[in-house]
Parts: C-alpha cells; structure tokens; sequence
C-alpha cells in the first residue's frame, strides 16, 4: 500500500498512489456539489500578473507570501555555473531576470481577474476551479502545510443576498459531510487582510465574519469566505443594475483533507472507500 512521505519540513511532501486515489474521491465529491449548485467549472492559467495581484493590494496585504515565477538569464547562468566548481543549490538573483509571473496563493483570484470589466448576465453566478497554489510559509509540515498544494474553490459572484446564501449552504454542507464521516470538526472565526482593520470594512467584519474555517485537530482544512463588493470594485464585474458584484467562496485545501482523513481512518484507503460511500 502506498503511502505519503509528507513527513518532510522543506515543503515538497509526495503523495502515493492510496492518497491520490483519495484526493481524488475527495475532489470528486465536492465537485458534485458544485455540478448541484450549476457551478461553471472552469481551469485557469497557471501563473498571475503582479500588476493584477497589485490591484487587489495583494502585496500589501500579503508580502509574506509572495512567490514569483522567474526565468534565468542563460547567459550570466552559464558564467556562474563555470565560475561555480560544484553543482548549483540555489539561482542567486544575479542571474535572475525581472520576474513578470507570479505564483497564485488561492484559486478564486483568477475568477475575478478573468471578469474584470464585464457586467454579470444574471446575479447569481457561480464557478468552479481547482489550481496548485504556492504559500512562502515560515515553516511546512508534511501535508499538513506544504510550499505547494492544491485547492479546490467554488466561487459565487453577483448579489449580496446570493453571496452570503452560498456561504450558508457551503457551511451546512461541509458540516453534514464531517458529521457522515465521523471527522470532528469545528468552525473558527479567522480575520480577513483584504478588509482593512482600522476602518468601516472592520467594523462589518466583527459584525458579520467574513472568513469562517473549517478545523480539524487544530488545522485549518477549508474555509468560507465572504468579500462583499471587494472584488467587484476592484475588478470593476458589475451586475446587470451596474452595481459592483459581491463574492463568497468556499475553499478546501486537498492535501490537508487527505491528511486529516488519513488520520481518521487509520490509512489512506480506508479514508477513501469512506468518502465514496459518503457521496
């Protein structure tokens, strides 16, 4: 039987064949909730634009974790790699050119990035992605944090009372698929960079959470979030009145769920006859 030697701390954890299988009954699932709920399933690119991250204060919200997607220059790359003497173990950013490509950290940017400028046909709209995303975390532990992972979105984007009903039904079924699988969990009131902390926005986020998360023995697995008109000012999607579109989504973290399930049953195989049987 396979197994995961997630147990390494630089972030590079493999799965085996018993987790894929898992990861994938797991994917499956709640992409039959996404087909339920008439969600657009669609695949991005793999990288992002600064400039696109920089309108959303990405970097400012987040420079902790930001990775770019960088090419080498071959020229001053073959001049080090002469003067080295030994194998390279690392690029210095003397031989690295400008990095126009940055790595994602969660999907649902690209569902925003792609309806920049465009007024919505209807206000409810809903899609669905999966996208290996990258976090430059202070440490990683196996598959509980990885530098690289998957995440699996479905994103709501039109009205308010839309976006915030998503989150309601997101929530209730997450909880009832915990509850089939005997997974103890528990949800936790996270906070938001996106809305400021000091200003009205913060004020709305004690009122009204927006970032709820799903925890198990401690980890954070998935989440619901809402955004409020954020993005949709920012990214300027309109509704058909031309008010800005308001978005939620629910994210789960696919490597994390194999671990957590793993644990739950004693293996990965086992996990994943059980969420079959949970469809």
């Amino acid at each position: 039987m396979g197994t995961a030697t997630g147990t390494t701390d630089n972030g590079l954890g493999v799965l085996g064949p018993d987790e894929l299988r898992l990861l994938r009954a797991f994917d499956s699932l709640v992409l039959s909730w996404a087909h339920q709920w008439e969600a657009e399933e669609r695949r991005y690119p793999f990288l992002l634009r600064p400039a696109d991250l920089e309108s959303i204060d990405y970097y400012e919200n987040f420079p902790h974790l930001g990775l770019a997607a960088v090419a080498a220059d071959p020229a001053r790359l073959a001049e080090l790699r002469a003067d080295a003497g030994s194998p390279l173990e690392e690029l210095p950013a003397a031989v690295l050119n400008d990095a126009a490509l940055a790595l994602p950290s969660a999907a649902c940017y690209s569902v925003y990035f792609d309806l920049e400028k465009q007024t919505l046909p209807a206000t409810e709209n809903r899609f669905t992605t999966v996208a290996t995303c990258f976090r430059n975390e202070t440490r990683y532990e196996g598959l509980r944090r990885l530098l690289g992972f998957s995440m699996r979105e479905i994103v709501f984007v039109g009205s308010p009372e839309g976006a915030t009903e998503h989150l309601k039904r997101a929530k209730e079924q997450v909880l009832g698929l915990a509850d089939r699988l005997g997974l103890a969990m528990r949800t936790e009131v996270a906070t938001d960079p996106f809305f400021d902390r000091t200003g009205s926005r913060a004020t709305m986020q004690r009122l009204f959470p927006v970032k709820e998360e799903f925890v198990v023995d401690g980890l954070a697995i998935g989440s619901v979030n809402y955004h409020r008109n954020f993005f949709g000012e920012r990214c300027a999607i309109s509704l058909p009145d031309g008010s800005p579109a308001s978005t939620s989504c629910l994210a789960f973290g696919l490597e994390r769920w194999v671990h957590a399930l793993t644990a739950r049953f004693g293996d990965a195989r086992s996990a994943a006859e059980a969420v079959l049987e949970a469809v």
